[in-house]
């Protein structure tokens, strides 16, 4: 049996609220987007006792034996769905780690999406959720890679043909752990996106909102707070956003020869720091 190539696109919140907490864990709303970023999937089910699985790439060091795609597969073969069925999966990681672009949970999420199609999984609507609950709290978000609303309520909304845009994502050195980060949240915001529609995606309107978990990790790294002020005096017309915990900072475009431009100052200015050009999906 051949590989399938699977793209796994990385995620962005062009804005996020922190509406609450539960016992355990936040409660959040955001408005989200993907991006033409991705790392590779290569898939094919094998003649094997154990599943095998290997990742290379720039942003391939660190990962542990158990992560999110282990952690799909273990989940899948306890609950019973995955039956005697062995899969190698090979992943070429493009989008970095510890950046809030969710590459982790967008790996499992679309490994799922994979399983389904091709029928070696047949999960009812009350499992999916499950699963997707299991292995982390954006999963369910990687399931359809487009806009979409996340509802305080944990109600997803998506929309397509939105109006799509030009980024530059950047990202230092380091990464942020999300949850020293979601540990610095004091206080909460009302919902405001309990009533989704098209037009809270016009360049406009997102341009109003922000990221509730900026300024924890802004006054966290310095570095950070200086990439967000040189990025947003380089770039007239546009709007500047970390997306999810961090690090990576956003700088959003209607325009490819803008981003070109700015890449190009960032790029002299910070040596050291990773930075992609990209256009949402």
């Amino acid at each position: 049996m051949s590989y399938s190539r699977v793209k796994s696109y990385a995620k962005i919140n062009l804005a996020l609220n922190i509406t609450g907490k539960t016992s355990k864990l936040h409660k959040i709303e955001s408005v989200v987007g993907f991006a033409t970023l991705h790392d590779v999937i290569l898939i094919k089910k094998i003649q094997s006792k154990k599943h095998i699985i290997s990742f290379k790439g720039k942003f391939s060091k660190n990962i542990n034996q158990k992560n999110t795609i282990s952690k799909l597969l273990e989940f899948l073969e306890k609950e019973k769905l995955l039956k005697s069925h062995k899969f190698e999966i090979k992943v070429n990681k493009y989008i970095p780690s510890k950046s809030g672009l969710g590459g982790g949970s967008m790996n499992a999420a679309n490994i799922l999406k994979y399983l389904i199609k091709e029928n070696f999984i047949n999960p009812s609507k009350k499992q999916l959720i499950s699963i997707c609950k299991s292995i982390g709290s954006d999963v369910a978000l990687g399931l359809n890679s487009t806009f979409t609303i996340l509802k305080s309520n944990n109600q997803i909304k998506e929309f397509k043909n939105c109006k799509k845009f030009y980024v530059l994502i950047v990202k230092p050195s380091f990464g942020c752990s999300t949850k020293e980060i979601y540990s610095g949240v004091k206080k909460f915001t009302k919902p405001r996106f309990n009533k989704p529609s098209k037009k809270m995606f016009s360049f406009d309107n997102l341009k109003k909102l922000d990221n509730s978990l900026e300024a924890i990790s802004l006054s966290k790294f310095p570095k950070l707070k200086n990439i967000k002020h040189f990025l947003e005096k380089s770039s007239n017309k546009s709007f500047v956003r970390m997306t999810g915990s961090g690090s990576a900072i956003v700088a959003y475009f209607k325009s490819k020869k803008l981003c070109d431009d700015v890449k190009k100052k960032f790029s002299r200015k910070y040596k050291n720091c990773w930075c992609k050009v990209a256009k949402t999906i």
